[in-house]
């Protein structure tokens, strides 16, 4: 029986003066390794069942920077941007708008949305690129980013739906259960959950510490959104307290207050449904889709045609289809008290391509026509990017389809796009 752990990640530091997350984070693997050493069983069996991912710093640079000022003292500004001067959490593709243009049209798809071509005219960080890599590499079911200034989880959409409306409630498909994984976060939380903690410049207290991101504030290019519509995976944002730098002392309070809210929403990619998609002689399918009923936004299935898809408890009819096969439907019951995911697999007929429309399925190298992420080596240096005498790596390294377009702009070449692709 193919059976493979789910995916989970925390992702911190994104904004480099923003470093409660990132201490968090170490302290998560420090604890994860000594529990697990320990005997402590939940954590054994947490870390047996799930592939956990701990990306404590996205931004170093900005980190750099704001501890040039020293913890207690850096502001709300210095340091946040890379030192490309970029907002990373403004620097993916907006997919958010497309989507909303698109919504009403019933044949569209929104969800594993392809990266518009337009998006790679503009400066990319590296920082970015490299983490829309990992996303595409692993198939991540779930993730956190850690951040700093207030204390409430937000969950997408970031971007309103409305441009013109600064604060709208603009939900996903899957609004119940960002929700339910806010509310999880949340409940294990001391200073969340009590109301009557005192709350930074947001009272989020009657909200129940938990916010729709566009009805906050909205912006576009964020993480979370482009996570939920390019890939499997459902991403909140963690708003971790007050200070953004606070002092040495304050840390380990600041884990104690997160440990469980943190282990237990790991513990949530363990909910909704699991299963594998084969075909009829036993062969795993890849990148077959699994829709729900009433919700529209699918998933893919990985390399061993195995999938996660988070729900919250009720009555579902899951369909799973794929290019060149046969479309299986089942009736499922998640009951309320369940506390791991169903199992729901799927054998699949191959069928005559000409009988069937594939309105939602796309061929696998959708992502290579429209974007060059593939190509992108995140830990080459740009020395070794510049063809020289005995780089047979370099010259020989294929290039994306819109390099030679570039690189024959002579003065006017985008020379960053140039050096980091």
């Amino acid at each position: 029986m193919v059976y493979v752990e789910p995916e989970v990640r925390y992702v911190a530091n994104m904004h480099g003066n923003e470093v409660v997350g990132r201490e968090l984070l170490i302290y998560l693997a420090q604890y994860l390794c000594s529990e697990y050493l320990l005997g402590n069983t939940r954590i054994q069996t947490l870390i047996n069942t799930t592939r956990i991912h701990l990306l404590p710093s996205m931004n170093p640079d900005g980190y750099e920077r704001a501890s040039e000022e020293g913890a207690g003292y850096n502001g709300w500004t210095n340091g946040r941007m890379t030192a490309q001067n970029i907002d990373l959490n403004r620097n993916f593709p907006d997919l958010t708008s497309e989507v909303h243009k698109i919504m009403k049209v019933r044949s569209a798809r929104v969800d594993h949305m392809p990266i518009p071509e337009s998006y790679w005219w503009g400066k990319v960080a590296p920082e970015t690129k490299a983490v829309m890599k990992w996303m595409r590499n692993v198939p991540f079911v779930l993730s956190g980013s850690l951040h700093g200034g207030e204390l409430v989880v937000t969950y997408p959409y970031d971007f309103s739906k409305h441009p013109l409306e600064e604060k709208m409630f603009s939900p996903t498909p899957d609004d119940k259960v960002f929700k339910m994984l806010s509310k999880t976060y949340v409940a294990s939380h001391p200073k969340m959950s009590d109301q009557s903690t005192e709350r930074c410049g947001g009272n989020f207290i009657n909200r129940g510490s938990i916010i729709n991101g566009a009805e906050w504030y909205s912006f576009s290019g964020g993480m979370p959104d482009f996570s939920y519509l390019h890939t499997n995976c459902f991403e909140l944002t963690l708003e971790l307290g007050c200070e953004k730098f606070p002092t040495e002392d304050e840390l380990y309070p600041a884990w104690q207050d997160n440990k469980e809210s943190l282990l237990s929403l790991i513990e949530m990619v363990h909910r909704g449904i699991k299963g594998v998609v084969k075909d009829e002689h036993g062969n795993p399918i890849k990148n077959a889709r699994i829709s729900v009923k009433g919700i529209r936004h699918d998933i893919t299935t990985g390399e061993d045609g195995d999938y996660w898809r988070l729900l919250i408890p009720g009555v579902y009819v899951i369909t799973a289809e794929a290019f060149g096969y046969s479309k299986v439907s089942k009736k499922i019951t998640l009951p309320a008290r369940m506390m791991k995911a169903g199992r729901v697999d799927f054998v699949l007929n191959r069928v005559e391509i000409k009988t069937r429309k594939y309105d939602k399925l796309i061929p696998e190298d959708i992502y290579d026509r429209y974007d060059p992420l593939d190509s992108y080596d995140p830990h080459a240096q740009a020395g070794q990017r510049e063809q020289g005498e005995g780089d047979e790596q370099s010259q020989d390294r294929e290039k994306p389809w819109w390099w030679s377009y570039f690189s024959m702009l002579g003065n006017n070449k985008p020379s960053w796009l140039l050096k980091n692709n």
